[in-house]
């Protein structure tokens, strides 16, 4: 469940321990191939390998965004809406269109 302290504060989500795992197991991925790509440019690699590489650190990006979002879902915006707080709704529209952009 999302917490609120105030509208000037930051929001936060508590994550259970499974959750937070495997958004970290997957940034971690995410962080090796952005490395891998440094060192493919440094060591002057041909493009189109680099270009195949940056494809699945982009495909990478968009399935923790799948997760994260599915769990949001699930998670944060089930809660608000048993709360009575139905603005979240606009608040995941909003930020599924600029997901798909």
């Amino acid at each position: 469940m999302e917490e609120r302290c105030c509208e000037q504060c930051e929001r936060h989500k508590h994550r259970e321990m499974t959750e937070y795992k495997d958004l970290m197991n997957r940034l971690s991925r995410i962080e090796g191939q952005v490395r891998g790509v440094r060192k493919m440019v440094e060591e002057e690699r041909y493009c189109v390998d680099i270009l195949n590489q940056v494809s699945a650190i982009q495909s990478a990006l968009n399935a923790f965004n799948k997760c994260l979002l599915s769990n949001h879902i699930k998670g944060c915006v089930v809660e608000q809406i048993k709360q009575g707080d139905e603005t979240v709704v606009d608040e995941l529209c909003s930020t599924i269109q600029k997901l798909m952009k």
